[in-house]
């Protein structure tokens, strides 16, 4: 059986009047992490999750957030891991 790990970074924009909520909000979210913040209100952010739906729905509520005015993708990558290969390694 394998699993999925996504992995997702993004530059938001928010009103300058808006970081700090903004910045409340996104540290709520599971699974995402702030890198940098700018008084501009620019927002460097990671996404992490098992699935793609998980990532999906943290980028809505992102954007979905009130005073942002918008996000870019600006990676994704997606690493399949088999269980089997997980054992093997831990293995003696």
């Amino acid at each position: 059986m394998s699993q999925e790990y996504h992995v997702t970074s993004l530059v938001v924009h928010a009103a300058p009047k808006a970081v700090s909520q903004v910045e409340t909000q996104i540290r709520a979210l599971i699974g995402a992490e702030i890198h940098a913040v700018t008084e501009a209100g620019k927002f460097v952010i990671t996404l992490e999750g098992e699935t793609q739906r998980s990532i999906l729905d943290n980028v809505e509520a992102i954007n979905a957030i009130e005073g942002v005015l918008n996000s870019s993708l600006i990676y994704h990558q997606v690493d399949a891991e088999q269980e089997e290969q997980a054992e093997k390694i831990h293995q003696p």
